[in-house]
């Protein structure tokens, strides 16, 4: 891992903005995200290898049998996982390494403690003005039942009490004041 090279792990509720504050932050060099797996299907709009990953749930676990996760959990009926060797090789080629999961990912990386993610890592909470807010972006995104948004909301409102376990506590209700405040967090100046 190169000197510097931190660990950015953005996390909170599924509709808060964590993609939207990664990207804005991703548009700097100093910056790559590491891509994540999942078991689900893409989303309309979604490539495989820049969104996700996307396995069959049987090349899910050959991975996780050879240890090639940091972390992983099953939510909403699915697998997401954060492959080993795409923040490796972030890390080591200098740049700052953005992870975009959700709040179980975080409590495994947390656990892993700084004795395997290196120091300086950065826990970023981010979350939505209102639920009522949140309600409607999960309603504008599409390929999500009616069922599918009740039970992620029902998720965000126990999500949102992990709130003090992360060092940065970011409301999206303005995009580029968050990725202000996450930048002067991180001590730098984004272009």
């Amino acid at each position: 891992m190169a000197d510097g090279a931190r660990l950015i792990v953005i996390s909170g509720p599924s509709g808060a903005g964590k993609t939207s504050i990664a990207l804005r932050l991703l548009r700097d060099d100093r910056f790559a995200r590491a891509v994540t797996a999942t078991t689900r299907r893409p989303r309309p709009g979604e490539v495989a290898g820049t969104d996700y990953e996307f396995l069959s749930r049987e090349a899910f676990n050959e991975r996780l049998e050879d240890d090639g996760f940091l972390e992983y959990a099953e939510v909403y009926g699915d697998l997401y996982g954060t492959p080993r060797r795409n923040v490796a090789a972030i890390r080591e080629s200098g740049r700052h390494c953005v992870l975009v999961v959700d709040v179980q990912g975080v409590e495994s990386l947390q656990a892993l403690g700084s004795e395997v993610l290196g120091p300086g890592t950065l826990y970023v909470f981010v979350k939505p003005p209102s639920l009522e807010e949140l309600e409607a972006r999960l309603r504008n995104r599409a390929g999500d039942t009616d069922a599918a948004i009740a039970a992620r909301l029902a998720a965000a409102t126990e999500e949102m009490k992990k709130e003090p376990d992360y060092e940065l506590v970011l409301v999206n209700d303005d995009i580029e004041r968050a990725v202000r405040e996450l930048a002067e967090a991180l001590g730098l100046d984004l272009d």
